[in-house]
This record gives structure tokens, sequence and C-alpha cells, in this order.
């Protein structure tokens, strides 16, 4: 039985690698994978109103096709800053604007394309980790502190510890499964 500072230790470190978790499925959302999907536009920041802004909250942007992304600013005099932005945003899009709406035809994915996403998708696993072995250094920190501090029993650190490992261990290989779909998902034509 861990005592309660060594329980909230064990508890933050477990919530942290959950973030940790849902951040690696966001940067994964990001990576394209062959259809059109309008997370690919997130980290488009346009210029209008003298500020920078995400796209999302200037336009509508939707997939009616899978190699097809429709973007449909709410103000049509966001168009050009739009179609500038994503053009700018080194995704390797092309887009077009008919006046009304912004069309983003996406290419197929050639096979050198592919290992490069694939490339992409391992670096952001590998920093996943990273975050994961870091907040278990972290934890493990503060608890061997606690211990100290408090004067605990050597099996508490020893049974916190523990704890943390194995939510380390479990971190690490959701991780290897994340990857391992999305490399199924980008190799597959």
């Amino acid at each position: 039985m861990l005592s309660e500072d060594l329980d909230m230790i064990v508890s933050v470190a477990h919530d942290d690698m959950g973030t940790a978790l849902k951040h690696l499925t966001g940067e994964f959302n990001t990576i394209r994978a062959g259809r059109a999907n309008p997370v690919m536009l997130e980290s488009v920041r346009v210029e209008v109103y003298g500020s920078l802004m995400p796209l999302n909250q200037l336009a509508n942007v939707n997939a009616p096709a899978p190699d097809l992304l429709l973007v449909q600013p709410w103000d049509k005099s966001s168009l050009q800053p739009i179609e500038k932005a994503i053009r700018n945003g080194h995704l390797g899009l092309n887009p077009s604007n008919d006046g009304v709406v912004i069309r983003i035809p996406i290419p197929p994915l050639s096979e050198e394309r592919r290992r490069d996403m694939v490339k992409l998708a391992k670096h952001k696993a590998e920093e996943a980790r990273i975050a994961i072995r870091n907040l278990r250094r972290d934890a493990n920190h503060e608890v061997k502190k606690t211990v100290s501090e408090l004067k605990l029993s050597e099996d508490m650190k020893f049974e916190a510890e523990d704890q943390i490992q194995r939510q380390t261990d479990l971190s690490i290989k959701k991780i290897d499964e994340m990857l391992h779909h999305k490399e199924a998902e980008i190799m597959k034509v």
C-alpha cells in the first residue's frame, strides 16, 4: 500500500503518459496516408485581420472525395490569404481558388514519399518514447525525494517505482502499436 504522496506521484505520471500518447495520436493524424483528411491542414496558420489564425477558425474544411479537400471560408475576403497559407505551408499541396471555395487536390503518394512519411512517423514515435522515459525519470526522482523527506519505507519506494515502470512499459507498447498501424496505413496503396 502506497502513501498518499506516492500514490499522487504515480497517478500524475500515469496521466502525463496518457497525455503524451494523445499528443502522438494528434501528430500521427497530421501525417498524410494517401487519403484526403481535413486534419492535414490543422497546422496551417493564416495571416488575416492583423494576426496569425488557425485555418479551422476561418473556414470549414472537409474531404468530399478521397483525393480532394474543400476549404469553404466564412469570410470571402480571406480566400487569398488562406490559399497563400496553404501553398506556403510546406505540405506539398497546390490549392486552387474559384472565388467561393478553395479546392486542394491530393496527389497520390509515390513510393519514395511514402517511405519519407514512414520515417517521419518513426521520428514522431521516438519523440513520444523519449517523452515517456523522461516522465518516468522525473516521477522516479519525485518518489525518491518524497521517500527520503517523509522517511517512508523502501518497500513503498519499490512499489511506486514498479507501478511507474509498468505504466511506462504499457505506454511504450501502445506507441509501438500505434506506429505499426500508421506504417501499414501509409504503405497501403
